[in-house]
């Protein structure tokens, strides 16, 4: 009977699945064409860094190094900090990985948020999309950016050919593994993603830093927003269960506002950090364990 449930169970996640894949972002309001948003065979041309960083990145996240990252930051013992303090902080980064945006982190930040409330999304996707990229504060603790920003990917499985520059694996220690270079890994099938190491990076940390003050739908979101090679490729399905078809619609729905507002208009900070500020309290204490 339990073979039979596991069995009922795959086959209404992938029903489910093959549904999500067929919805689509919210449109795209900017004035930058969709098909122009993470085009990596451009960047190539213009901006090599890109693929420099993938190369480095694809090459170094293995299982081994997630279970380190992960063993280190997980006592939220590095720094004390307030909210908006971060988002200051992180002014001072440009990611490397992103084809998309070369300006400060609070820009992008802020222009997330401001997208999300102008379509009147409920406070805590508004504040989810202003705080999803602050884990990138690994940098100023002295991380390489190669295990700070990018895509994110389960480790200790087959590595998808969806994943952006599949190439770099091939240096990759775990590639030739006789059992994390299989399909399954170490895993099971329909195991869930909250069982699964995705890539250490400011996904798995902002996770970790807001498990206490967040609802479930806004730490799900934090923790895959950037598993595009599941939720846009559709890669990884049998990794997924119940619980994961329902929370990926709110991290589709969460993307547009990554996503596209990149293209948008630079905000004035101090015209909007009271609101902002007053969301931040709403939710968080002054400061928190980093």
């Amino acid at each position: 009977m339990r073979d039979l449930a596991k069995l009922t169970e795959a086959a209404r996640v992938t029903e489910a699945w093959e549904e999500y894949l067929q919805t689509k972002y919210g449109g795209n309001k900017s004035d930058k064409d969709t098909a122009a948003f993470r085009d990596y065979e451009n960047a190539l041309q213009v901006q090599p860094t890109v693929a420099a960083f993938y190369k480095e990145n694809h090459e170094k996240q293995t299982l081994a190094h997630v279970l380190a990252m992960k063993e280190k930051y997980k006592p939220l013992d590095k720094a004390y900090l307030g909210i908006w303090e971060v988002l200051v902080i992180l002014n001072e980064l440009v990611d490397d990985s992103d084809p998309d945006i070369q300006m400060p982190q609070m820009v992008h930040a802020l222009q997330s948020a401001e997208a999300a409330r102008r379509d009147g999304r409920p406070r805590w996707m508004i504040l989810t999309a202003l705080i999803h990229d602050l884990g990138k504060y690994l940098y100023f603790m002295n991380e390489d950016q190669w295990t700070v920003v990018g895509d994110t990917f389960p480790v200790g499985c087959k590595f998808s050919d969806k994943i952006v520059h599949p190439e770099y694996f091939a240096n990759n220690p775990d590639i030739d593994h006789p059992v994390y270079s299989t399909q399954y890994g170490i895993y099971e099938p329909n195991c869930g993603l909250e069982n699964i190491h995705l890539s250490f990076g400011h996904d798995e940390y902002m996770a970790m830093v807001c498990k206490n003050y967040l609802p479930p739908e806004a730490l799900y979101i934090i923790r895959h927003h950037s598993f595009y090679s599941c939720h846009t490729e559709g890669s990884y399905s049998w990794l997924l269960n119940e619980k994961d078809i329902e929370m990926m619609k709110w991290v589709k729905t969460f993307n547009q506002y990554d996503l596209y507002s990149k293209a948008e208009k630079e905000p004035v900070v101090e015209e909007l950090k009271p609101y902002y500020q007053e969301l931040i309290a709403e939710f968080f204490p002054e400061k928190i364990r980093w």
